[in-house]
């Protein structure tokens, strides 16, 4: 049973840096760390190791993209873990508007494992995949909910031996995943770029231990005291919520509109058949 989930956003974005930057895999919006990004991963890293061995974690589960598996390779180096990538974790995006195209996708863990080989593409395949038509806030809390709730019970059937994972994602994402795992859907949260998030199961009933969403406590939450800079480009949902949820509509990729918008969702009750193949750009 999983004890304790770590969860991290993503270093610092070299776009943020400079408006001359190229994306590693040729997919749009998919920027890498900036040199900033690249000291504040492996300072993860170091606090991870400074930890006693049995408090670490044993596993990581990043979000598809570039500057979230960027982040997550110092930690898998320093910890001797693997990497698995979930797209269920991955960066959240508005609603597209009407004929600008659907949001960009990235491929595969088998694809994704020539850039980074910490990546094991066989051992882990993604249990969720959000929309490439992108959410409003409530449509990221199903995503999530419903992401977590296939999730964990996969990963305590099939790797009962990670008792403590690490979660690398996006900042939106970072938020509804301590929401939902705290039972809080209206919790005030800020996160700053590789800031660290701590959960832990909660003791009781044998009901609760095995509860998900609702089930954790938290012990951090978007720390970034081990970070020589500190906390750094901070974000909440309150940035960009209109009114009840709703935000404004994004552009999706031109010449994507007719492309399928598969897969999505859950995939619990398709992992025993052959993986879902991503469509990708």
């Amino acid at each position: 049973m999983i004890e304790t989930i770590y969860i991290a956003r993503h270093g610092f974005r070299s776009n943020w840096v400079t408006s001359n930057w190229t994306s590693p895999t040729g997919l749009p919006r998919d920027p890498p760390l900036a040199a900033y990004g690249v000291t504040q991963a492996e300072e993860l890293a170091q606090y991870f190791l400074s930890l006693p061995e049995d408090q670490r974690p044993t596993a990581i589960f990043s979000s598809p993209y570039y500057r979230c598996l960027q982040t997550s390779k110092p930690v898998s180096e320093a910890l001797g873990v693997p990497i698995y990538v979930e797209h269920g974790i991955s960066e959240w995006y508005s609603p597209a508007a009407p004929n600008t195209g659907l949001h960009p996708r990235p491929s595969s863990a088998s694809s994704l494992v020539s850039y980074f080989p910490q990546i094991d593409p066989s051992g882990w395949s993604s249990i969720y995949y959000p929309s490439r038509k992108g959410e409003d806030v409530p449509q990221l809390h199903d995503r999530i909910g419903g992401f977590l709730k296939d999730f964990i019970p996969e990963v305590e059937k099939t790797k009962p031996e990670h008792k403590r994972i690490l979660l690398c994602s996006h900042a939106a994402t970072v938020i509804v995943l301590a929401r939902q795992l705290l039972g809080d859907l209206e919790l005030p949260l800020r996160v700053a770029t590789c800031s660290l998030t701590e959960v832990y199961r909660k003791k009781g009933a044998e009901e609760e231990e095995v509860k998900v969403l609702g089930g954790w406590e938290a012990k951090r939450l978007a720390e970034a005291t081990f970070l020589t800079g500190g906390i750094q480009r901070d974000w909440g949902l309150e940035d960009i919520v209109m009114d009840h949820g709703k935000v404004v509509e994004d552009q999706g990729v031109p010449g994507t509109q007719d492309e399928l918008d598969e897969p999505v969702g859950s995939q619990a009750d398709r992992r025993n058949g052959p993986p879902p193949i991503p469509s990708s750009l």
